[in-house]
């Protein structure tokens, strides 16, 4: 397969710039979506596709005056309250015993502060409860019991979080999972749904001030207390508010091993655009994917996109395929001067295994 020409100036500009990773698969021959940035001097907030609404609040609150972390959260608390979104907060896919466990992890670019929580049961905010740890206490992660002890020393309210539809969800996955169980398989259900979906918004105000956030209720069906890559800072984000902010939606462990948040920075700081950072750091992490998780031609049998957003405005997004499993292409969410939108991803390769 031949190098296109994106893929061309984006590893040139990488090795020009002294870039800290090497070559990695070669990237598919597409067409090249656009090298976009916000108009200067504009506020301008990014997130994953299902953020369009988030985008669009935090952009508002910016050009109010708001601070770019508290936009950012609050965009995103629109998909955590969402039970129709069933990868985060509330109405979340459970764990394999039928528990929301909840993760989230923020950044703040002029403090150079940040909090998170993992494995949070009982608390539909998360991204909240990971600014509270950044803003009252000098930690940056708790997890578990004790994070949910200090959400509720906060102030914040204990609720149900397994809908109806998530509950349904794990019934039928508990009910196909395994012949040998005890429990009754549903062959004329819906297929049984297996996610890591997440939400992360980056925001940039009118100053140049930056925040980040990630939230998510992790890998369906995960082993109780499992989190990914969502509540680790230079993982699931990381913002510096000298250079940009990133973040990632997909496998997490695939993530976590390549630091790719915290990657995607650096080469925006080394000069490669946000979106070509993150195609670089994709690339690392197929590199560093063992072979159990790839196809007979080296592709990766996940899902993985990253986000980046630079302190300028420019931003863009990569992930590996163009299309989702159910073949809606792949895009992410913009809200700047220019309008509220669903953009195309840059991908890594042009077709899914």
């Amino acid at each position: 397969m031949t190098l296109s020409r994106r893929g061309f100036l984006g590893l040139g500009a990488a090795a020009a710039a002294g870039s800290l990773v090497d070559p990695g698969p070669v990237r598919a021959v597409q067409d090249e979506p656009p090298t976009p940035s916000a108009p200067a001097g504009s506020a301008v907030a990014i997130a994953s596709g299902n953020g369009v609404r988030g985008v669009e609040r935090a952009y508002k609150m910016m050009t109010e005056g708001a601070d770019p972390l508290d936009a950012a959260i609050a965009g995103v608390n629109i998909q955590e309250l969402d039970p129709e979104d069933t990868s985060v907060g509330l109405g979340g896919l459970p764990n394999e015993e039928g528990v929301v466990q909840l993760d989230a992890s923020c950044m703040h670019g002029p403090t150079r502060r940040a909090g998170a929580v993992a494995a949070l049961e009982g608390i539909a905010t998360p991204s909240l409860v990971a600014k509270a740890v950044m803003d009252y206490t000098d930690h940056i992660l708790l997890v578990g019991e004790g994070a949910k002890r200090f959400a509720l020393s906060m102030g914040f309210k204990s609720q149900e979080l397994l809908t109806d539809t998530s509950r349904q969800e794990w019934l039928r996955w508990k009910g196909n999972h395994g012949r040998r169980d005890n429990w009754l398989g549903h062959e004329d259900d819906v297929k049984i749904h297996f996610t890591y979906g997440t939400i992360n918004l980056c925001a940039l105000d009118k100053k140049g001030d930056l925040g980040s956030v990630t939230t998510t209720s992790g890998l369906s069906w995960k082993i109780p207390g499992r989190a990914g890559d969502s509540p680790l800072v230079g993982a699931g984000q990381y913002c510096d508010n000298e250079v940009g902010a990133a973040g990632s939606t997909g496998r997490g462990e695939a993530n976590i091993k390549v630091c790719g948040a915290f990657l995607a920075v650096e080469l925006m700081r080394r000069g490669v655009h946000p979106k070509d950072a993150c195609l670089e750091v994709l690339e690392r992490a197929v590199a560093m994917t063992e072979d159990r998780l790839l196809d007979g031609e080296g592709r990766p049998l996940f899902g993985l996109t990253f986000y980046a957003l630079r302190k300028d405005g420019a931003y863009g997004s990569a992930t590996l395929y163009p299309t989702e499993e159910d073949d809606k292409p792949r895009v992410f969410a913009v809200a700047d001067a220019s309008g509220v939108r669903h953009e195309p991803m840059a991908t890594l390769y042009d077709t899914r295994p």
